[in-house]
C-alpha cells in the first residue's frame, strides 16, 4: 500500500508541479505540502482527475506551532472512494495571512472553515459567511491556540458574605 500511495504521490507531484512544495508517505497516509495561494488550484485538479477523484473533504483543522516563524498549519483530509485513498493536504500561514476559501471547490467547507476561524484566527479570504460557530458573538479572542489564557481574563472568587462565586 505504502508503495501505491508514493507513486500517487509522486503522479500529483509532476502533474501540478508548480502547486506542490513536497510529499511523502508517514504512517500509511499521503500527505502533500503547499502553499496558501495554491490549495484551491490543487484541490480542483484533485478532485477531476481521472487518477486520483479525491471528491470528499472529510475534515479541514488546524494547527498551532507558536515557535515557527509561520505559526498555524492548516489541515485538509480529502477521501477518494474511487481509490479508497486518503489523502492529508498541509499549508503553513502565519496569523496575519489569510488563506483563500474552498468553498467553491468543496461545499463543506464552509462550517469547517468557520470552526478553524473560531477555534484559531486564521481568517479565510473570500468566506461567504465567515462569522463564529461554536463561541458567543462577544467572546474574544480564539480558545485553540497555544497562548490562549487557561484562567481567563476575568478573576472570579467566591464570596463567603453571599454564599456565591
Amino acid at each position: 500500500m505504502s508503495e501505491k500511495l508514493q507513486q500517487l504521490g509522486d503522479y500529483i507531484a509532476q502533474t501540478v508541479a508548480d502547486r506542490v512544495l513536497d510529499h511523502y508517505v508517514a504512517n500509511g497516509e499521503l500527505i502533500v505540502i503547499t502553499e496558501p495561494n495554491s490549495i484551491v488550484p490543487l484541490l480542483t485538479f484533485l478532485r477531476e482527475d481521472e487518477r486520483s477523484k479525491f471528491t470528499t473533504l472529510s475534515d479541514l483543522t488546524a494547527v498551532d506551532y507558536p515557535t515557527r516563524p509561520k505559526r498555524f498549519e492548516v489541515v485538509y483530509n480529502l477521501l477518494s472512494m474511487v481509490l479508497n485513498v486518503r489523502l492529508r493536504i498541509k499549508l503553513a500561514v502565519d496569523e496575519d495571512a489569510a488563506v483563500p476559501t474552498i468553498t467553491d471547490v468543496h461545499p463543506s467547507a464552509d462550517w469547517y472553515e468557520r470552526e478553524v476561524w473560531d477555534m484559531y484566527g486564521i481568517h479565510f479570504k473570500g468566506h461567504p459567511d465567515l462569522r463564529r460557530i461554536l463561541t458567543d458573538y462577544g467572546f474574544e479572542g480564539h480558545p485553540q491556540r497555544r497562548d490562549f489564557p487557561l484562567t481567563g481574563y476575568v478573576e472570579l472568587r467566591y464570596s463567603e458574605d453571599q454564599k456565591r462565586v
